[in-house]
């Protein structure tokens, strides 16, 4: 390269500083000049730099940083030139180990080097941009990079009116930018003393670099040569430069005035607090907290000795410093100590007739239920209150046991708070934490109280056969206090440290088992049974309460969707025969959201829904009309499970005779792999005394089965059903008429009697089996029936198994 032998005896002038660099010509003078008049003196030869995140235009005055050990042997070769120029050239997102000749514009703009600088890892100087060039040649396509270049005429015509009006449109853009954006400030101020209209080129260059526009545009504009075309691309730039400074402004000063506006209500708020503090109208936090606690305990009976805790802590907070932790605990504790309704009580309506009234309003059926309640209602009438009683609703889900809770409330007119003890682990959300830990909260017992503002409500604890145990203690022991009339008087809270008295409260416990409540908390309690619903009562309680519900909800005019009583039937007997109505609902909700289809999108005024259709709705039935199993060895039994009551098939075969033998099958529980023993040895020992051939069972193997063997059974009410399918094996004489039996046998043929009798009713009535078999002591439990269950019954009662023996086999 020819300019390499000006480099060999260089100055090391990138260690040199300040005035004594030799790149340091009039540094004042050029600072201020927004552009230099092109000279014959610019070189054909210089070096390129590339530069990455905008163009460099003639106009700009800029300091710049370069890479040192990158770029170093480049500026060098520019310090020991006599012109000190070099190109800058945009080279956009590439990467400098990329670059190739390929890679650099046409065109870039030459600058001049001022007051060089050298640090460790950077080179910084000042560019003075002077004029557009051309690479014409390269002469080095690697660092550092030297060509031949040529500068290009910018074409204009200054006598123009279209010239002039384009650079006045730039130079009122310029100053509109001004007053927005003080970021340019002085050389903005400086750069338009200096140029005017006649000077449109340095003018563009200027408009263009002081725009935050993306690299390739302001490429484009600084490749655009004729002042023309360049200053029609500028302008809209600078138009959308001012735009988006106006709304940064704009952003700027509604941020400034809300928050001056909130420094100007916080300094009269606290001169108002001075003042009225000066003229003794006003009371600070302290002040107004103790007040607002007295007043909340006037007209209330409080008990003596939480008087004085109460008083104790109201002058305790008389003293702290309102910004104490120890101030804000204080202050929780006496805000639900005194949201306690000490001494405020709601009038019980015990009026009977009122009662059946409500009740009857929200259930159809339950009639049992109901007259259990009128009866507890009846005996607070005498006694005054009805407080003090815990009713625990047991059922399968979705016979209303909620619903009924709410009910007894609606027909004392006392209020009624519900919450679910299922899952609970912690005591603690029964009996509160102690106020010594952080976040610290009374129990939910003293929450609903303070919610519902009175000492004798009706309190719902729903699920507590579901509670759990843990590490942190054992809420159902925790409830053995709530739940104990001669306890609760003085329940104590541990967050609030003081005795409630909770014997006016009546509490409503609901279960789908008793099997998991502990007995001690199953002592304290007066059980109501609900067995579920016959077909019936289903239909009722569709067309009272569960139909006009979901189109209420659903804001569907009656008229649009009819359902005829024998659709509702089948949907009752083929999709949902669970004991409770909570099946039956989201059958029927599934019919009304197929029918609002079917209204809008067919156009339809109103829609039919019967037996002929309800496939379309519903798919085809989930159930179908059960089969009673028929034939020797086949005996139907009746088993009670926690969804309600169901019939149950058992058969006995025989296998072979080839050597004694038998055989359990059905996924049965140890309970009744002992009934079905003890009724294999039965009927083995009294073969003869019923008519069957003594010598059966000798050489025979005998498999008894229990159907849907997926389905896990246990229970002790099945020992009379197996004894009668073994012995119709052995008798070879099957049972001729729908028959179904319960009951569990002993070795010496006793009958014992069994639990779920309703249940059972109900499942052999679904059936359609109306002759029933169930041991003597449990005629009692059958009488006390409604009629309409025993209505069309054949019963009849065996104390003993050969009582079976003659009704099923004469």
């Amino acid at each position: 390269m020819s300019d390499d032998h000006e480099a060999q005896d260089g100055l090391d002038w990138i260690q040199a500083n300040g005035d004594d660099s030799p790149f340091d010509e009039r540094p004042d003078e050029a600072s201020h000049h927004a552009v230099v008049p092109a000279s014959d003196s610019l070189p054909e030869r210089i070096y390129l730099l590339p530069i990455h995140n905008r163009p460099f235009f003639p106009a700009q005055v800029q300091p710049l940083v370069v890479n040192r050990e990158r770029w170093e042997e480049t500026i060098r070769r520019v310090g020991n030139t006599p012109h000190h120029t070099v190109g800058l050239a945009f080279v956009g997102e590439t990467g400098v180990e990329e670059l190739g000749g390929e890679d650099f514009p046409e065109i870039g703009t030459a600058v001049k080097v001022h007051k060089l600088q050298g640090e460790e890892q950077q080179i910084q100087f000042i560019a003075q941009g002077v004029r557009r060039f051309r690479i014409q040649r390269w002469l080095s396509r690697k660092p550092p990079y030297l060509v031949e270049v040529s500068y290009p005429r910018e074409p204009v015509d200054v006598e123009e009116d279209e010239t002039r009006a384009y650079a006045m449109a730039l130079i009122n853009g310029i100053k509109e930018l001004l007053p927005i954006n003080p970021l340019y400030g002085e050389e903005l101020k400086h750069y338009l003393n200096r140029f005017s209209p006649h000077e449109p080129g340095p003018l563009t260059d200027f408009a263009a670099a002081i725009t935050s526009a993306k690299g390739p545009e302001l490429q484009d504009v600084l490749e655009t040569l004729p002042v023309m075309a360049r200053m029609q691309k500028v302008l809209p730039l600078l138009r959308k430069e001012i735009e988006v400074a106006q709304l940064q402004s704009e952003i700027s000063d509604q941020v400034n005035a809300q928050m001056q506006e909130r420094q100007r209500e916080f300094f009269l708020r606290e001169q108002l607090k001075v003042i009225q503090r000066e003229l003794g109208i006003s009371k600070d936090d302290r002040e107004n907290d103790v007040d607002t606690f007295r007043a909340r305990l006037e007209g209330r009976v409080v008990p003596e000795r939480v008087m004085e805790r109460i008083d104790d802590e109201l002058d305790k907070l008389s003293v702290l410093e309102t910004g104490s932790p120890e101030y804000g605990t204080t202050r929780n504790y006496l805000d639900w100590l005194t949201a306690m309704p000490w001494g405020v009580r709601s009038q019980d309506q015990l009026d009977l007739a009122h009662a059946r009234q409500v009740l009857d309003r929200d259930h159809d059926g339950l009639k049992d239920v109901k007259e259990r309640i009128v009866e507890f209602l009846a005996e607070g009438t005498f006694k005054g209150d009805v407080g003090g009683s815990i009713l625990l609703l047991v059922g399968p889900p979705g016979v209303g046991k909620t619903s009924v809770g709410r009910s007894i409330a609606d027909a004392l007119g006392r209020e009624f708070y519900r919450f679910s003890v299922g899952g609970m682990r912690d005591e603690a959300e029964i009996k509160g934490h102690r106020r010594t830990y952080i976040g610290a909260m009374p129990g939910k017992l003293a929450q609903a109280l303070k919610e519902v503002e009175v000492e004798n409500p009706v309190i719902m604890l729903d699920e507590i056969d579901k509670m759990g145990q843990s590490f942190q203690g054992d809420p159902a022991s925790a409830l053995l206090e709530v739940l104990d009339p001669e306890q609760n008087v003085d329940f104590l809270d541990h967050y609030l440290d003081v005795r409630l008295d909770l014997s006016k409260v009546l509490f409503v416990c609901t279960a789908n088992t008793l099997d998991a409540i502990p007995p001690a908390l199953l002592d304290r309690m007066e059980q109501i049974r609900l067995s579920g619903y016959i077909a019936e009562e289903k239909v009722a309680i569709a067309k009272h309460h569960l139909w006009p519900k979901l189109l209420k909800r659903d804001r569907m005019p009656k008229k649009r969707i009819n359902l005829t009583e024998a659709a509702l039937r089948q949907v009752i007997e083929g999709y949902a025969r669970e004991a409770g109505v909570r099946q039956l609902e989201k059958q029927l909700h599934r019919i009304v959201r197929k029918a609002a289809v079917k209204l809008l999108e067919n156009d339809q005024q109103s829609v039919r829904v019967s037996v002929n259709n309800l496939e379309e709705y519903l798919g085809p039935p989930i159930f179908r009309k059960e089969q009673v199993m028929k034939g020797e060895g086949v005996v139907t039994g009746l088993a009670w499970t926690a969804m309600g009551g169901a019939t149950l098939s058992v058969e006995a075969g025989k296998v072979h005779a080839l050597d004694r033998g038998f055989k359990l099958t059905g996924q049965l529980g140890d309970v009744m792999k002992e009934s079905a023993n003890i009724a294999y040895s039965y009927v083995l020992g009294h073969l003869s005394e019923y008519g069957a051939d003594a010598d059966f069972f000798d050489s025979a193997f005998v498999h008894l089965h229990v159907p849907e063997g997926a389905t896990p059974k246990d229970g002790p009410s099945a020992g009379v059903t197996m004894a009668t399918a073994l012995l119709s094996l052995a008798r070879h004489r099957a049972i001729d008429r729908p028959l179904a039996m319960t009951g569990e046998l002993t070795l010496t043929g006793q009958v014992l009697p069994v639990g779920g009798i309703r249940e059972k009713v109900i499942a052999a009535r679904r059936s359609e089996i109306f002759e029933l078999i169930l041991p003597e002591a449990n005629r009692r439990d059958y009488d006390e029936l409604p009629d309409y269950l025993r209505e069309g019954m054949t019963v009849h009662f065996a104390g003993r198994y050969r009582d079976v023996a003659r009704v099923v086999f004469g």
